[in-house]
């Protein structure tokens, strides 16, 4: 049965699309099920970084489940507050201020390589195969979707996947800047887990306001929030964590961060 699994270890949310029949293809109810276990994970104080992953080593995402597509379905469930950029269910990563990894194995196309791009960071196995299958279907591709990929690999490789419709692979993702690193895929999962130890280890207030200030500096200059950015730079300044983090770095001793 198509479901979104969430499982914790330690400070990491491990969210799993699992489709396996349709390489793990999403239906309407997955991509409202995978907008409220990201809106959990947010909430959940423990959780310090979030990884999505496909179920099996077939496919991370193969689109939306095109069997559905064309069916009548209520509006997608997110918060009240949610901009309106960010509504689309592909793009509810950008709505955590955690950290969120793409890990990809196998098929990431379509609805799935717009997941991807919403994540933080895409990080995958040497046999991933990603394509923009848009203009093939007769489809249009909404406008935030559409920039998120120029934010990521530019305006010139974004046609280049949006009109040519063709299957690339992770090599050339890496070239393209869409992954930051391939592994073998025997080595994937060991690689993500040790970049989330990582990051689990660090201090959740800079890391949130890391990733705001990147996501406010891919805006145009007039849309910017620096009020924002500069309140949540205080806020790190001003926490608990700073000086806990000055105290273990005079006393030679790994920090314990509580995001306070």
């Amino acid at each position: 049965m198509p479901e979104i699994r969430t499982r914790r270890d330690g400070a990491i949310a491990t969210i799993v699309m699992s489709n396996p029949a349709k390489f793990n293809a999403m239906t309407p109810e997955m991509w409202d099920d995978l907008g409220a276990a990201l809106d959990a994970a947010e909430r959940d104080a423990d959780v310090r970084a979030i990884v999505l992953m496909g179920d099996g080593d077939r496919a991370f995402v193969s689109g939306a489940d095109i069997s559905r597509l064309g069916q009548p379905r209520p509006e997608p469930v997110v918060p009240d507050d949610t901009p309106p950029e960010l509504r689309a269910p592909f793009m509810a990563p950008m709505r955590c201020t955690k950290p969120v990894i793409a890990k990809i194995r196998g098929i990431c196309m379509g609805g799935g390589l717009g997941l991807a791009a919403a994540c933080d960071l895409r990080f995958c196995s040497d046999d991933a195969v990603f394509r923009m299958p848009a203009a093939r279907l007769g489809t249009g591709y909404g406008e935030a979707g559409v920039w998120r990929y120029m934010d990521i690999i530019g305006p010139a490789n974004t046609l280049d996947i949006f009109l040519s419709a063709r299957k690339f692979d992770a090599a050339e993702a890496l070239r393209m800047g869409f992954v930051s690193r391939v592994v073998p895929a025997g080595e994937l999962d060991r690689m993500v887990d040790d970049y989330c130890a990582l990051m689990a280890d660090n201090a959740p207030l800079t890391m949130a306001a890391a990733k705001r200030t990147v996501a406010e500096g891919l805006k145009a200059p007039d849309r910017r929030d620096l009020a924002g950015m500069q309140a949540l730079i205080r806020q790190c300044l001003e926490s608990e964590d700073f000086v806990e983090g000055r105290r273990a770095f005079m006393e030679k001793r790994k920090a314990q961060f509580r995001g306070q």
